[in-house]
């Protein structure tokens, strides 16, 4: 099979396009042959070598978090999936990825994909998906009422936030730039705060329950989010190496977000998709061979606002 792999860490001119050896599902594992992938930042962090520590992978790697495809072969003891299946699902951070024709998956990890997009499309919702809700209902349990502030709305997480967040009833007040604007409105936000212009602990008032920070902001800037909120409320950070800040006086509280894989979640957000309550978004589609023009342009900042999509094989 094709796949595309580095076999040493480095900038993106390790990742080659190359014959590999086509897997054979352990028990309680299945093959999915692959149609689309994803690019997620840390893709680009774990091919670098910035990740070795609390993400080890062994050598050569194939990377892709997200998997879109139709189950292919089943192991031993696996129930509840059938081969010809279309599924979606969050792969093990430590495990090869689904940037190859054929990936192995837990079975645990994968639900039925959306039917009302293409199977394709549907690579941009499990990993970045799964980081909003959690970030929103497991850590912030957000609620009906709630304002909530997303600091870094344009992004592929943020589409989702807002969305989310909106359909929950709360309050959004959301940070863009001009380019995103249109889309985070179209996605629920109340209020958008173009943080290209604006301070935005000055330009946000009254104080928000919850603030959301997606954004790779210097550490000050984080800490000054804090003032926004209430007595009571919560920060939760996904940019994991820089620590969320908590004021412990004001009993505000500082949650760092680590995305865990959960299926009985993911097939919530599918329902979503399929009842038109959840939008995917695709900012842009590309080939397998052009993953490491992919990832050299998130290396300068050269990506869209959105989710970018890897077509692997044909659905």
């Amino acid at each position: 099979m094709k796949a595309v792999r580095f076999h040493e860490y480095g900038d993106p001119s390790v990742l080659r396009l190359e014959d590999a050896e086509q897997p054979v599902p352990g028990a309680g594992q299945v093959r999915v042959r692959v149609t689309a992938t994803s690019f997620n930042a840390v893709d680009g962090n774990i091919r670098a070598g910035f990740m070795q520590g609390p993400i080890p992978v062994a050598l050569p790697h194939t990377p892709g978090l997200d998997v879109a495809g139709t189950v292919d072969a089943l192991g031993e003891g696996v129930a509840g999936v059938q081969v010809g299946d279309r599924v979606v699902g969050f792969l093990p951070m430590t495990e090869p990825g689904a940037s190859a024709e054929y990936v192995i998956a837990p079975a645990p990890v994968l639900t039925p994909a959306p039917v009302s997009i293409p199977l394709t499309d549907a690579a941009a919702l499990p990993l970045v998906g799964l980081t909003a809700w959690q970030a929103l209902f497991d850590h912030a349990k957000l609620t009906t009422g709630q304002r909530i502030l997303v600091n870094g709305a344009g992004g592929a997480v943020g589409g989702y936030a807002v969305q989310l967040a909106h359909r929950a009833g709360a309050h959004v007040i959301a940070t863009a730039g001009p380019r995103s604007s249109a889309a985070v409105t179209s996605a629920g936000a109340d209020e958008v705060v173009d943080h290209t212009t604006n301070d935005v602990t000055a330009a946000v008032t009254g104080p928000v329950d919850v603030v959301l920070n997606l954004a790779p902001v210097e550490p000050a800037r984080l800490a000054a989010l804090l003032t926004l909120i209430r007595p009571g409320g919560v920060l939760v950070n996904t940019t994991v190496w820089m620590p969320a800040p908590a004021d412990e006086k004001r009993d505000v509280r500082g949650i760092d977000l680590f995305v865990r894989s959960d299926a009985g979640q993911l097939a919530h957000l599918v329902s979503l998709v399929d009842a038109g309550e959840l939008r995917v978004d695709v900012a842009r589609r590309v080939p397998l061979a052009d993953l490491p023009a992919l990832h050299a342009d998130a290396n300068v900042g050269a990506l869209p606002g959105g989710k970018v999509v890897v077509a692997v094989t044909g659905a």
